[in-house]
């Protein structure tokens, strides 16, 4: 958070001193934005019939409810819902896979925003679409552009966001139900990588452009129960990572606040300064 703390002093000494002196005291507001010089980006895939959902799940359903002039001459538009907690761009919480894992309302909002870490893996699952992201390619990373910051929030491009909505290219398979589960192929992460962050990193979140963080061939779910054990959320079906550089973006995930839920639709965003 250190990358707003000053603005938002600034903010507090300004409006002290404009108790004394407003003709004075009033910078231009750019001055004082804690967002000012960079630009936002939506990694957020719409909610539509579209949206790529789990083979056995809900997929997302709109209802008009109301789309006309009413009898009193003003428009009056409504609609109804309704869908899985899991999928499109969504929040896996903690309950999702740890029993005594926090549901989505108890999270605390600190933990959907935070500096971002994004490793780049797309040239490696473009030639696999089983890859596994390994701890390897967590070092590499550093190596190149330092420790993942504490309370960072880690998104690995996949470069499978490219293929969203083709269920076939983005999901390995466009069957729907139970049997087509097994035909599921797209990227993730390995589960030896979900314990070294865990045990050697402090991170809020991960995050990744495929439907799950385990691999579509995943049977066990492990990085799942890892990371969710320690209540490490991960957000699915992130988009645009390709506009995101390795460090520097800020990263603004707000779920649904679903009493109780296991996972929620996520509004997911990053700012990215103008150096970047």
């Amino acid at each position: 958070m250190k990358a707003i703390l000053f603005p938002l002093g600034l903010l507090a000494l300004v409006s002290l001193a404009w108790i004394f002196d407003p003709a004075k005291a009033a910078p231009p507001a750019a001055e004082v934005s804690p967002f000012a010089g960079g630009r936002w980006i939506d990694l957020t895939h719409e909610f539509s019939s579209k949206s790529l959902y789990w083979p056995t799940a809900q997929r997302f359903e709109l209802e008009v409810e109301s789309h006309a002039f009413t009898d009193r001459g003003y428009f009056y538009a409504a609609n109804r819902y309704r869908a899985s907690e899991h999928g499109g761009t969504h929040l896996d919480a903690p309950i999702h896979f740890a029993e005594k894992g926090k549901t989505v309302d108890q999270m605390p909002i600190e933990q959907f925003i935070g500096a971002a870490a994004v490793v780049d893996v797309s040239s490696k699952a473009a030639a696999n679409a089983d890859y596994l992201v390994s701890v390897a390619d967590l070092d590499e990373w550093e190596k190149k552009h330092g420790r993942i910051p504490d309370d960072a929030i880690l998104l690995l491009r996949t470069g499978f966001a490219q293929y969203w909505p083709d269920a076939k290219k983005y999901l390995g398979t466009d069957q729907r139900g139970a049997e087509a589960v097994a035909n599921l192929h797209f990227p993730g992460l390995h589960p030896d990588a979900a314990r070294w962050l865990v045990a050697e990193r402090k991170i809020k979140a991960v995050g990744l452009d495929t439907a799950s963080i385990d691999y579509g061939q995943s049977t066990l779910f492990e990085s799942h129960r890892i990371l969710l054990g320690k209540n490490i959320p991960a957000f699915e079906n992130v988009g645009a990572m390709d506009e995101l550089p390795a460090t520097g973006a800020f990263v603004m995930a707000l779920p649904m606040k679903i009493k109780d839920g296991s996972g929620a639709p996520l509004r997911i965003v990053a700012w990215v300064p103008e150096k970047h």
